[in-house]
């Protein structure tokens, strides 16, 4: 039976995916999706804003100059020209897009600190994206109609926990990047790899988490969530951190960190490989837990600069300029803390056999005793990709000097346009992970001198070995079998001979 919350969050994500309806007929996903995301933020910072007036007005009653000067205090600032109570009022408003435009921007320019650039290059008034005059104010007024609904109330009064808006915008995040194919695996990492990932690195309390290619911020908000509450609060003990290239993208990370209150994050815009932001001095910035996805042998990411890196990131060799995989690697194992850093990283299985400079970036890894883990996961489980991949976990505390590999690319729930893990599975690696144990045809214990032995390729096969001996034919069985079958078969064959002669037809 469901809980309340559970009927609110379905009925929430039920309403948004409903409003989605006046986009869909006119554009694809990646081209709505902006909108609907950023309506959602403005709807959660004015219901917020609203439940935050409410309970000062029942407070300190008529005072209404004390009210303000209490709301000033608060986090974000809306005027009463930036609510959505007055952007209903104006759902007429002839020139519709510009009005929300100004608003728009109005909350940027209020919140420089927090929202600045948040919403990109979002642009109600766009005649290419949204039609003419007439038909761009039908679309938006029916926008602002669909979220003007008693389902879509976001005020903490009303639906208990602020979880289930951050909730919400992860599940629509993840629903555009299922339609969105290709493109959608560039700013989304499914959900039940970001929890596997999550429950493997395991972050302790007060851990700094960090993601270089973070995408909308779902895998770093996952990660943050394995952390436990500051003793009394809602407040996860940690504090997080990220860098996205894409500048719409960055905008989605950064509404998703408010939208689970995790608003103190410092998510930065930018190339991290050629241009990384999180620096103390003269050096990258260092963390507990470093976390990526990151997209899968990026072409062109910046190879003829890497000799003169000036953060040393690629003294172990430098990647092919075709595929940009080690150059994420390197970066996040630089970024670790010394001494006890732990590093989790989403990669396709060429990184775990491909020869060159990667094969001598590999080796490299291997003999400082970083590697800790090769994970297999299922193959057609992210966006836009049927390949399988791997997940790598590094460790700049280990304390022993084997690598475990883990198969567990035949545990997965079939779908039609998409594989899933199930909590058995996530689970299943999990406790095969923490056990570093030897379980038959699903994970196996490798020495460094095992590596060394096949030259340095950590394919899976080559360590676990999940063959399955066919159960042997019994002969003598089928030939037994084989006679029986004729034996009926020249029995029937009789008798429809006989019927058909007692019918004339033979």
């Amino acid at each position: 039976m469901e809980t309340k919350t559970e009927t609110i969050q379905s009925d929430i994500n039920s309403a948004l995916w409903s409003a989605c309806d006046t986009f869909r007929s006119t554009m694809d996903s990646q081209g709505y999706k902006d909108y609907i995301l950023a309506f959602l933020f403005f709807k959660y910072l004015s219901d917020k804003c609203k439940d935050k007036y409410q309970g000062f007005e029942k407070q300190y009653g008529d005072d209404v100059e004390l009210i303000k000067r209490k709301m000033s205090r608060e986090p974000f600032i809306l005027q009463d020209d930036c609510t959505f109570e007055h952007v209903i009022e104006n759902k007429n408003n002839p020139q519709l897009g510009q009005f929300l435009n100004k608003i728009f921007e109005k909350i940027e320019d209020d919140n420089k600190k927090k929202l600045e650039g948040v919403f990109g290059d979002l642009d109600f008034n766009s005649s290419s994206k949204l039609g003419d005059t007439k038909d761009r104010n039908n679309r938006l007024k029916n926008l602002i109609e669909d979220f003007d609904k008693p389902k879509l109330d976001f005020r903490p009064s009303v639906i208990g926990t602020e979880d289930i808006i951050g909730n919400a915008y992860m599940y629509l995040i993840e629903k555009f990047a299922e339609g969105a194919g290709k493109k959608g695996g560039e700013f989304f990492t499914p959900h039940e790899v970001s929890v596997l990932l999550a429950k493997l690195m395991s972050p302790d309390a007060g851990a700094r988490i960090y993601d270089p290619a973070c995408g909308s911020g779902s895998l770093l908000i996952t990660v943050a969530e394995e952390v436990p509450h500051k003793a009394g609060t809602a407040i996860r003990n940690c504090s997080l951190y990220g860098q996205e290239s894409n500048g719409g993208t960055w905008g989605l990370a950064k509404m998703n960190m408010f939208l689970h209150e995790m608003d103190a994050a410092q998510i930065e815009w930018g190339d991290t490989i050629n241009s990384p932001k999180l620096i103390e001095g003269d050096h990258l910035m260092k963390f507990d837990a470093v976390v990526a996805n990151p997209p899968f042998s990026l072409d062109k990411w910046g190879a003829e600069k890497a000799s003169d890196d000036m953060y040393k990131r690629f003294t172990r060799g430098v990647p092919p300029k075709s595929k940009g995989d080690y150059a994420f690697i390197l970066h996040m194992i630089d970024s670790a803390v010394e001494g006890s850093g732990r590093i989790g990283v989403i990669v396709p299985h060429g990184v775990l056999f491909r020869g060159g400079s990667e094969k001598t970036i590999r080796e490299a890894l291997i003999r400082e005793n970083l590697l800790e883990a090769v994970i297999g996961l299922p193959s057609n489980l992210f966006f836009g990709t049927g390949i399988p991949a791997a997940i790598l976990l590094f460790n700049k505390g280990k304390k022993h000097s084997d690598v475990l590999f883990i198969d567990a690319s035949k545990e997965f729930e079939s779908g039609k346009k998409q594989n899933k893990l199930r909590p058995p599975h996530i689970q299943k690696v999990v406790d095969a992970f923490n056990g570093f144990e030897e379980i038959e045809k699903y994970s196996h214990k490798a020495t460094i001198e095992e590596i060394e032995g096949n030259n340095f390729n950590l394919n899976i096969p080559r360590y676990v070995d999940t063959f399955e001996a066919e159960e042997e034919v019994d002969l003598d069985a089928v030939k037994t079998e084989i006679k029986s079958l004729e034996s009926n078969l020249t029995k029937v064959k009789s008798e429809i001979n006989n019927y058909l002669q007692e019918l004339g037809l033979n």
